[in-house]
C-alpha cells in the first residue's frame, strides 16, 4: 500500500528546495514568477495541502496511465517516480484560484507508459508521488503504484467431474490463474451464473471452491469456474456433476391366485424397483422382484344326484311325481352342476282318472332291458380295447412323457445286440476281468427293455398343443436307436430344428459351440471342445422309461446381454443347457471356467439364471448355499461345477467387496505370419481368462493368417477404477522404431470390468528401417497403476513362423462332444452300484462315504452330500466331472483300499493283464 507522508517543516530544507526549484526552472516565464510573487501576504505562512493525490493504477496492454496531483496553496508541483524527478516537459500544469479562499490552486498530471514500468527489475515496484512547494515549505503526496495488468491462461486447479448420490455434499475445487489484479471468480452451471444469495444450497468459499450442500437432481449439469479481471476472462474446463438415485423396492403386491385349478401349484407376488426408481446410473435394487410360494388349490367338485324320492300319490291330473337333489355331492369350488331333471312325472290311473297305463310289472321289464343293453355295451368296449392292446404289442405300454416334459415323447430302443454296449476304448475286451468292465446293462426292469422296436404311441398331429412350451418339438414318428458310445448326428440339422422353437429363437446358431445328444437313465456327457464347458448326466438322473434329447451351448456376450449394476462384472461364460423343464431324478453337473481370484472374502459371487420370460434371477450366493435348494456349487481355482436339478441358461456374476478384488485377464500376442513391408503390427488381446474366449480369438486369428508370438500371460486386473495401459520399450533403435504418437495405449477400465465385449485388443505399429531386419527384441509393459505392473520380454524372428496356432495352447479335443451310456464314465456302472451300496450305509468307524469325501478333499460339502439319498453317488459324480480327461481310476481304487473296502480290488486291472 502506498504511504502517505505527513507535512514536516525544516527551514533550511525548505529554503534549499526552493533554491533548487528556482535554479532548475529559471527559464520559467515571467507570468509564472508573477503569479508566485502574487501570493497574498496573509497566506504566505501556509503549507500546501493536497486536494487530489495520485492513485494506484494498472496498465492494460499498452495503454499509458495518467496520474493527477492538485494542491493549494502551492507555487510549484513536480512528480518523482522511483526516487527520480520527472522531466519538466512531461508535466501538464494548470493553475486556478479557489473562489472561496482566494488561494492559488495548482494541478499537475503526467503519463506513465508500459516501457517505463518494464524498466524496473527485481522485487521493486514502480511508484510515483508528487511534491508541492509553497513559501513556507513542501509537502509530499502518497505513493501511487503502477503495475502491468495480466491474467494467465491456465488454471492452477480446475474442477473435476463427479458422480454423487442424492443429498450428498459436493465439493468442486477451483484455483484461478495468476493475474494482476487478482482475478475475481464466479461459478456457472450450464452457462448460467450461480448466485449463492438466491440459492442457499450453493456456497462459494473464500478460496473460490464451490460447495453444493445437498445434491439435488436439478444440480446435475456441467459446472464451469470463470475467472476475470480488467484484462481478460478465463473459463475452466467443464466438470460434469451427475446426481444419481439408487433404486429402492416398493411394497410387495398381494399374492396371486394359485396357478393350479386343482391340487399343488404356485402363487407369486412381485415388487418393483420404483421407490425410488434408479436414475442417472444409480444402482438397481438388490434381491428378487418376484417371490414364489407353493400352494394347494381345492379341486372343483362336480355335483351328483341323490336317490329319487318315492312316487307321489296319483293326482287329479292323472300324474305322479318324484324328485331328487344335487347333493351327493353338492357342486363346489367351481364344479359342474348336476345334469338332468330334478323332477319327474308319469301318468297314472286312479278313480279320478279314467285312463289306464301299464302296471308296475311292465316298468320293471323296461328297466331290466335297459340294464342288459348297457352291460353288453360295456363288455363290447372292453373286448375292443383288449384286442387293440394285444395287436399293438407290449411296447405300447411305454409311458408317454410328453405331458411331464411339455413336448417330449419317449423314443423307441432297438433290441440289444452284441457290441451295442461296447467296452470302453481304454480297456480292450480281452482282459481277464473284462466281464467287470463291459457289464451288459440290466434293462429288464424298465419299460424300454421289450423285444422289438419301440414307436411313439401318439401321433404328433393329434397331440395337445403347447403354444408356449419351452421344450423341443416331439421327435418324429419312427424307430430311434440309442447307442452306447459316441452319438454321431448332424449338428446343423439339430440347431436348425432347435431354432424354430419359440423359447430357443435367442440361442446362437454356432454349430462349433453347440453339443447335443440323446440320453436315457444310463446318463452320459456333453462337451464343447476347447472351452472347459461340459455337462455330466449321471446314471439315474433321467427317470427310467424316459429318453431326452439334451443340448449344451455357450452364448456370446454380444448376443445375450446380461444386465450388470454397480461394481458387478461377468466372471464366466454364459452357458445354456436344456431344454428347460425336463424332469430329473437327481442333479446333473455343469462345469464351466471362471476368471476371478476365487477368494470369496473379496467377492460376492452370484449364480444367475434366465427365466422363461428372459429376465435374469439370482438363484445362488456363493458361500451361502443351502442344501435344500435345487442348485449347489463346487468352486475350484479356475472352474465352477454346478449341481442343478433344473436345466436353463446360467452365468456367474461377481460384485467386488473392496478394491482388492481382482479378475484374471489373459494377454495374448499375435502378429502377421508373413511380413513383406517395412511396417510390422503386433496385436495384443486382453480377454477374460476362460478357455471359450481364448478359443474364439485363436479361431479368428487363424482366419486372419496370424501367428502367436509369445505364450499367453495372466494378469490380475483390480477393481481400482484405473485403466489398463500397455507400451513397448527397449527396441533396438538402430533397426526399429515405433510409429505411435503416444507413449502408451490405454484400455478403459469399464470396458474390461463390464465385460460388454468378449475380448479387447490394441495394435502396436512398428517400422523396421530395412527389409533385411528380421530379429525383434523388446519389452511389453502392462500396468494399471503407475509403479505396479508386469513386463514381458519378446524375442522372435518375424520371418520364421515357428509357433503354429494349433499348438499346445489350443489343444484340439479329440473326444466326442456327446457320449451316452457307460462309455461316458470312468467307473463302470455295476462297480459304481456296488461302491454306493457299500459306502452309503453309515459305519461306526467312519469307513463310509464321509471318509471318501475326506480322502478326495471334498469335506467342505459334507452337508450337501448328506442331504442326498445316495451321498456316495454324488461324490462319484463330482469325481467323474473333475477327472474325465485326466482321471486315473487306480488312484480312486487306492483311496477305496485306504478306506478298507474290498470293492476296491475290482478297479485294479492293469494293462499287463490284457
Amino acid at each position: 500500500m502506498p504511504l502517505r507522508r505527513g507535512p514536516f517543516v525544516r527551514c533550511w530544507f525548505s529554503a534549499a528546495l526552493l533554491l533548487l526549484g528556482l535554479a532548475a526552472f529559471s527559464s520559467t516565464s515571467g507570468s509564472e514568477h508573477a503569479a508566485t510573487a502574487a501570493l497574498p501576504a496573509a497566506f504566505s505562512d501556509l503549507l500546501p495541502h493536497f486536494l487530489v493525490e495520485p492513485e494506484d493504477e494498472y496498465i492494460v496492454k499498452n495503454k499509458p496511465v495518467t496520474l493527477t496531483c492538485r494542491s493549494t496553496p502551492a507555487t510549484q508541483i513536480y512528480f518523482k517516480c522511483n526516487s527520480e524527478w520527472v522531466n519538466q516537459n512531461d508535466h501538464v500544469i494548470e493553475r486556478t484560484v479557489d473562489p472561496a479562499t482566494a488561494l492559488p490552486v495548482m494541478q499537475v498530471t503526467i503519463e506513465v507508459t508500459r516501457q517505463q514500468v518494464e524498466k524496473v527489475f527485481g522485487l521493486n515496484e514502480y511508484w510515483c508521488q508528487c511534491v508541492a512547494w509553497s513559501t513556507t515549505g513542501t509537502q509530499k503526496s502518497q505513493k501511487a503504484y503502477i503495475r502491468i495488468a495480466y491474467l494467465r491462461k491456465n488454471f492452477e486447479e480446475e474442477p473435476q467431474g463427479k458422480e454423487v448420490a442424492l443429498d450428498q455434499e459436493v465439493l468442486l475445487r477451483c484455483h484461478p490463474p495468476e493475474g494482476v489484479p487478482q482475478a475475481e471468480v464466479e461459478w456457472q452451471r450450464n452457462e448460467d451464473v450461480l448466485d449463492p444469495v438466491s440459492d442457499p444450497n450453493f456456497f462459494i468459499t473464500p478460496d473460490h471452491n464451490l460447495i453444493i450442500k445437498k445434491a439435488r437432481l436439478v444440480d446435475t449439469g456441467n459446472y464451469t469456474c470463470l475467472a476475470k479481471n480488467i484484462v481478460a476472462r478465463r473459463k475452466s474446463n467443464s466438470a460434469t456433476v451427475l446426481v444419481y438415485v439408487n433404486g429402492g423396492w416398493s411394497t410387495w403386491t398381494t399374492w396371486s391366485s394359485c396357478s393350479a385349478v386343482c391340487g399343488r401349484g404356485w402363487q407369486k407376488r412381485s415388487r418393483s424397483c420404483t421407490n425410488p426408481t434408479p436414475l442417472n446410473g444409480g444402482t438397481s435394487c438388490e434381491g428378487q422382484n418376484v417371490q414364489k410360494s407353493a400352494c394347494v388349490a381345492t379341486c372343483p367338485v362336480d355335483g351328483g344326484w341323490s336317490e329319487w324320492s318315492k312316487w307321489s300319490a296319483c293326482g287329479a291330473d292323472c300324474s305322479m311325481w318324484r324328485s331328487r337333489e344335487c347333493s351327493q355331492p353338492s357342486p363346489g369350488t367351481g364344479g359342474k352342476d348336476c345334469q338332468g331333471l330334478d323332477l319327474q312325472s308319469i301318468n297314472c290311473t286312479s278313480e279320478q282318472c279314467p285312463q289306464t297305463v301299464s302296471g308296475a310289472e311292465d316298468v320293471a321289464l323296461y328297466v331290466g332291458m335297459v340294464a342288459v343293453a348297457l352291460c353288453l355295451t360295456l363288455l363290447l368296449i372292453v373286448v375292443v380295447l383288449v384286442y387293440r392292446r394285444k395287436k399293438e404289442g407290449l411296447d405300447a405300454d411305454v409311458a408317454d412323457s410328453s405331458i411331464l416334459t411339455t413336448g417330449f415323447q419317449p423314443m423307441g430302443i432297438k433290441p440289444s445286440k452284441p457290441g451295442v454296449w461296447a467296452p470302453r476304448p481304454r480297456r480292450p475286451p480281452h482282459c481277464k476281468n473284462s466281464h467287470l468292465l463291459t457289464i451288459q446293462p440290466d434293462l429288464t426292469t424298465t419299460t424300454t427293455s421289450y423285444q422289438g422296436t419301440l414307436r411313439s404311441r401318439h401321433d404328433t398331429t393329434g397331440k395337445f398343443s403347447m403354444s408356449n412350451g419351452p421344450l423341443l418339438d416331439p421327435l418324429p414318428n419312427g424307430s430311434h436307436t440309442l447307442h452306447n458310445g459316441k452319438l454321431n448326428s448332424d449338428p446343423a440339422e439339430f440347431v436348425s430344428r432347435l431354432s424354430t422353437q419359440t423359447y430357443f429363437k435367442t440361442l446362437p446358431r454356432d454349430v462349433a459351440n453347440t453339443s447335443y445328444g440323446t440320453f436315457n437313465f444310463l446318463g452320459g456327457r456333453l462337451t464343447i471342445p476347447n472351452t472347459g464347458i461340459s455337462l455330466l448326466i449321471p446314471p439315474e438322473a433321467i427317470p427310467r422309461g424316459k429318453i431326452y434329447e439334451i443340448y449344451l451351448t455357450v452364448q456370446r456376450k454380444e448376443d445375450l446381454r446380461l444386465p450388470l449394476a454397480g461394481c458387478q462384472t461377468l466372471l464366466s461364460p454364459i452357458v445354456s443347457c436344456g431344454p428347460p423343464g425336463v424332469v430329473l431324478s437327481r442333479p446333473v453337473i455343469l462345469s464351466m471356467d471362471h476368471c476371478f481370484d476365487a477368494c470369496l472374502d473379496n467377492w460376492a459371487v452370484r449364480l444367475k439364471k434366465q427365466n422363461y420370460e428372459g429376465a435374469w434371477e439370482d438363484v445362488l450366493l456363493m458361500g451361502e448355499e443351502l442344501v435344500s435348494e435345487p442348485y449347489y456349487c463346487q468352486l475350484e481355482a479356475e472352474t465352477c461345477r454346478l449341481f442343478t436339478e433344473q436345466l436353463g441358461t446360467f452365468a456367474l456374476v461377481g460384485e467386488s467387496l473392496h478394491m482388492g478384488a481382482a479378475k484374471r485377464l489373459r494377454l495374448v500376442l499375435f502378429s502377421d505370419a508373413y511380413c513383406s513391408t517395412l511396417e510390422y503390427n503386433i496385436r495384443v488381446y486382453c480377454m477374460d481368462d476362460t478357455q471359450d474366449v481364448f478359443k474364439e480369438v485363436m479361431q479368428m486369428e487363424r482366419q486372419l493368417g496370424g501367428r502367436l508370438i509369445d505364450e499367453p500371460h495372466v494378469l490380475l486386473f483390480k477393481d481400482s477404477y484405473h485403466n489398463l495401459r500397455l507400451s513397448i520399450h527397449d527396441m533396438p533403435q538402430a533397426h526399429w522404431r515405433s510409429k505411435l504418437l503416444a507413449g502408451y495405449q490405454e484400455i478403459p477400465f469399464y470396458h474390461i470390468w463390464n465385460g460388454s465385449q468378449r475380448y479387447l485388443h490394441c495394435t502396436f505399429t512398428l517400422e523396421r528401417l530395412s527389409l533385411s531386419t528380421c530379429e525383434l527384441t523388446c519389452q511389453l509393459c502392462v500396468w494399471q497403476v503407475e509403479g505396479e505392473g508386469q513386463s514381458f520380454a519378446l524375442d522372435f524372428n518375424i520371418a520364421k513362423d515357428t509357433r503354429a496356432l494349433d499348438s499346445e495352447f489350443l489343444l484340439m479335443d479329440s473326444n466326442a462332444t456327446a457320449l451316452a451310456g457307460p462309455s461316458a464314465f470312468q467307473i463302470p456302472y455295476l462297480i459304481r452300484q456296488k461302491i454306493c451300496s457299500s459306502l452309503d450305509a453309515p459305519c461306526p468307524n467312519g469307513a463310509d462315504w464321509r471318509m471318501l469325501a475326506q480322502r478326495l478333499k471334498l469335506e467342505r460339502h459334507m452337508s450337501f452330500f448328506a442331504s442326498k439319498a445316495s451321498p456316495t453317488s454324488v461324490i462319484l459324480d463330482l469325481w467323474e466331472a473333475q477327472h474325465f480327461h485326466s482321471g486315473n481310476i487306480n488312484q480312486l481304487a487306492t483311496v477305496m483300499a485306504d478306506i478298507g473296502k474290498q470293492e476296491a480290488m475290482i478297479f485294479l486291472v492293469s494293462d499287463g493283464e490284457c
